[in-house]
């Protein structure tokens, strides 16, 4: 029952608009835009989400909706002229999911719903075709059957292979009237057989029920699956268009086919899509027939063509974006069928969203919209080199770009075992269809034999950023004997490598050498934008980012531990180093060192072994501010659990008692062991580290603290410009803080006396323990910054072991929606992010000028820097290479936030 008994559930084409997506869905709230534009558009109807939402719910229809979808039928079919399913001149309608975001392939679709036993014959009749009113039916029966009835429908295709067979065909279109007329009555069987119900020959029951169907689609494996790898929220449920049928299956004069305003692939303007004649819709998105190349639909039907040319370019400057368009001929009428905001691979978005600013479409702020981090990142990855010596085993259409490698599977099952193993794997298939869609997830990349650039897996991969090459047909592909064979016979077994190109379509054996992306190049200062397609490239990607680079409030640092990374993440854009983790300066020779003041007994035996790591630490940190000078950096004084830098307890002990056992034992060894055993934690992350191993092991803190002092004071000296802040880890109350703050200072004031020179070091500390960032407001009081670690900040408030969970049981949480995402990848701002939220409200009460940061993984994570930038911290630190992603979302968050505001 609908809460809302004035709730209207069914609006015509007529009555919606582009901007009703919440209520009408992509597809529906885009049917009736075309309509208001005045295109040719077949007339119909759409249910809306509301109505969805209530039967998820209640699990019936709400009770105004039969009703509602009689009185819109009445006007359609008066509208048409004719009645759905009657006996001599039949409406046939489709029914088409849906929903808000684009979902190709998930949900589901009944064509031809109307047609029966009696009224196959008076379609025949009205169309003068007699082959296509049976193919039409066959086409009902099979996609009813398996959509709304649950049969599988791999036994509608081995009927269908089975028939071309008898008929010594290899196409559908070869079958004529006749064996169509075996073909529904075999189909009918199955129906029969597997549903155990005959197929409806009521047209109205036929509606309904696909209604119902779709309706159950958004909850189906593959649905959920989708909206998680796509982070679509589960509950917006989808639209219902019930559409009058349009056909291309009249003949040869007659064809469906999809079109891109621009290539989805590159971004370049020109004829981009897929036609195929003598075909309904749903043939060419399945890739089981290849199509041919939208520009020869000029030389099939050129009033047609000229027609839709028009129409793309009136859709284009409407939507002001790439779009995505269905549509069928039927017998030389052209009909609009479907449009929306086309998925695009990375390199194209970019590409796009400059050539639009070009055309005065949009401004440089929607531009920046148009593009985000995930796709920048995407740009990065690595690329096939063009020197290497390779093996070419085929090429097919170019998908989806990039480089992908891994091992020959033929069925998702193996596709996603062998990842779970650690194995990458390439998914290679005649052609994908929705139930393949776990298998595309965890393979680095799809081949297929079959389909275009607008197939199920072109359009699926584009969506993930996968790499994909579509349409390879000299390539044979063996589902079933798990091997697939070259033109010139050689064979690809299941687990051989192979390498696929999804920038030029090549298919290679084994593994091909890759090389650094242009962007990277470009981002390091090795490339500038020129003429050629990688350069055209590189200068729309570096319009986007200057543009976000003026707009954005929010800074950008690195997380680097030396002199290499620091120049490279300067390279990259970084404005100062956000965390330096003096840890890794105390591995290698000076391990030995750690192990002396670990095991000194004595005051003097403690100073000794710091003394030595004092020029070493000095000269580390001397070389970070030359290659950081003029911007921060922040260094963390040491921070993990120190039997860390400790021989394993294990391999120690059998040491020493062999020793033992040849008389012979190592006093050394045995200190060594006992203080192993001292140190031993059982959970050493929650356990003396941080803060406490400095107030724990006197003189270790002060010591870095010094070499910091004396490493700004030389490179003052000469001429520098080092700007250190010392942050102090893991404090959970001001006490701990107080105390090692007026350590340090009093060892500042000391390297400052000695040097003669003045120093302005900031100490600040890292919350990453829940009290700390409830009591932000007292640590504030002895503070100059905060930087937020996450990552132990998010192991603490869930109370988990990261390097366990992730293994154990985190698979297992998102495959049941518990996580839409990791929230070591992606902050969780309900609870991690409510104690940031209030840390830094506190902090700043105390302290207005405090300086706030993150310095987690999640400063690179494109969703959480959204997060960031709306608290209102300063900067963002994150891995160099993530650098030029966070000044891409800083830039975002920063226009999203205006346009906000201007609205």
């Amino acid at each position: 029952m609908s809460e809302n008994k004035d709730q209207k559930f069914v609006y015509d084409f007529t009555e919606g608009n582009r901007d009703l997506k919440d209520l009408l869905g992509g597809k529906g709230a885009n049917l009736a835009e075309m309509t208001n534009l005045g295109l040719p558009v077949p007339p119909g109807f759409t249910i809306t989400t509301e109505a969805c939402k209530v039967y998820l719910e209640s699990g019936s229809e709400p009770v105004e909706l039969r009703a509602e979808v009689s009185a819109h039928l009445d006007a359609l079919e008066q509208k048409m002229g004719k009645k759905l399913g009657q006996a001599d001149d039949p409406l046939l309608v489709s029914v088409r999911s849906g929903a808000k975001f684009s979902m190709p392939g998930m949900m589901d679709t009944v064509l031809n719903i109307g047609l029966s036993d009696e009224s196959v014959t008076g379609l025949a009749t009205q169309a003068g075709d007699e082959r296509f009113a049976w193919d039409s039916y066959r086409r009902l029966i099979q996609m009813f059957g398996k959509t709304v009835l649950d049969v599988d429908g791999e036994l509608f295709e081995e009927a269908l292979d089975e028939a071309k067979a008898a008929k010594k065909v290899t196409v559908d279109t070869d079958l004529d009237a006749g064996d169509l007329k075996k073909l529904v009555k075999h189909f009918k069987k199955i129906v029969k057989a597997q549903a155990g119900r005959d197929f409806p020959q009521d047209p109205r029951e036929q509606m309904d029920l696909a209604i119902e169907a779709v309706f159950n689609s958004w909850n189906t494996d593959r649905a959920k699956l989708y909206r998680r790898q796509e982070r679509i929220p589960h509950d917006l449920g989808t639209a219902v268009n019930v559409c009058s049928m349009v056909f291309g299956n009249l003949g040869p004069d007659s064809g469906t086919g999809v079109a891109f305003t621009r290539d989805p692939a590159s971004g370049h303007q020109g004829v981009y899509g897929d036609y195929l004649q003598n075909a309904q819709g749903e043939d060419v998105v399945a890739g089981i027939r290849n199509t041919v190349p939208l520009a020869e639909l000029e030389s099939i039907d050129k009033k047609s063509y000229d027609q839709l040319m028009q129409i793309m370019e009136t859709l284009e400057t409407h939507y002001k974006d790439l779009c995505d368009i269905e549509f069928t001929i039927e017998r030389g009428q052209l009909w609009m069928l479907q449009t929306r905001v086309g998925k695009r691979t990375a390199g194209a978005a970019f590409r796009i969203a400059t050539q639009l600013v070009d055309q005065g479409l949009i401004d440089e702020a929607e531009a920046l919209q148009r593009v985000n981090g995930a796709q920048l990142a995407q740009l990065m990855f690595p690329r096939f080199d063009d020197a290497a010596k390779t093996e070419l085993l085929g090429r097919g259409i170019a998908a989806s770009p990039g480089a992908a490698v891994g091992k020959a599977v033929f069925d998702s099952y193996t596709a996603v075992k062998w990842s779970r193993s650690g194995e990458k794997v390439i998914l290679i298939r005649r052609e994908t269809n929705p139930d393949d869609l776990d298998g595309m997830i965890a393979a680095e990349g799809i081949l297929t034999s079959r389909g275009g650039k607008t197939s199920h897996a072109a359009v699926v991969a584009r969506g993930m950023g996968k790499t994909c090459v579509c349409g390879a047909e000299e390539l044979e592909v063996d589902t079933k004997r798990r091997r697939m064979t070259t033109a010139s016979g050689h064979v690809i077994e299941e687990g051989d490598v192979v390498s696929i190109d999804g920038s030029t379509g090549k298919v290679y054996l084994g593994e091909v050498p890759v090389v650094p992306s242009p962007v990277v190049e470009y981002f390091e200062g090795r490339m500038h934008a020129g003429a050629d397609d990688a350069d055209e490239l590189v200068a729309a990607v570096h319009r986007i980012m200057a543009y976000a680079d003026r707009v954005r409030r929010l800074r950008v640092r690195a997380n680097a531990d030396n002199a290499e990374d620091a120049l490279r993440a300067r390279r990259f854009g970084a404005q100062g180093i956000g965390l330096c983790r003096t840890e890794h300066m105390f591995l290698g020779e000076r391990r030995e060192m750690v192990e002396k003041l670990i095991l000194a007994d004595t005051d003097e035996e403690r100073a000794e072994a710091l003394e030595a790591l004092l020029p070493r630490q000095k000269q580390d940190f001397v070389e970070l501010f030359e290659a950081m000078d003029g911007l921060p950096v922040t260094v963390r004084l040491l921070d993990p659990p120190l039997h860390e830098f400790l021989p394993d307890i294990t391999e120690l002990s059998v040491r020493v008692a062999l020793a033992e056992a040849r008389k012979d034992p190592n006093e050394n060894d045995l200190r060594l062991l006992q203080a192993v055993h001292r140190l031993h934690e059982q959970n050493p992350m929650l356990g003396l580290r941080g803060v406490r191993l400095g107030l724990v092991i006197p003189g270790l803190f002060t010591m870095q603290v010094r070499a910091i002092a004396e490493a700004a004071a030389q490179r003052i000296d000469a001429k520098g410009d080092p700007r250190a802040e010392i942050m102090i880890p893991l404090v959970g109350t001001v006490q701990e803080l107080e105390i090692v703050r007026e350590e340090a200072e009093q060892v500042i004031a000391e390297v400052q006396a000695q040097t003669g020179v003045e120093l302005k070091l900031a100490l600040g500390t890292m919350i990453e323990l829940p009290r700390a960032a409830v009591t932000a407001g007292q640590i504030a009081e002895a503070a100059e910054f905060f930087s937020f670690g996450t990552n132990d900040l998010t192991q603490t408030v869930w109370g988990f072991s990261r390097d366990d969970v992730e293994a154990s049981f985190f698979t297992a949480y998102l495959e049941k929606g518990i996580f839409g995402v990791s929230p070591f990848e992606t902050i969780d701002k309900d609870g991690v992010g409510a104690l940031v939220r209030s840390a830094v409200e506190a902090g700043r009460a105390t302290r207005p000028d405090i300086k706030l940061g993150v310095c987690g993984e999640h400063g690179g994570d494109p969703e959480s820097v959204h997060f960031f930038h709306e608290v209102g911290l300063d900067y963002v630190s994150c891995s160099p290479f993530r650098i030029p992603v966070a000044r891409l979302e800083a830039g975002r968050a920063a226009a999203e936030s205006s346009g906000s505001d201007s609205r």
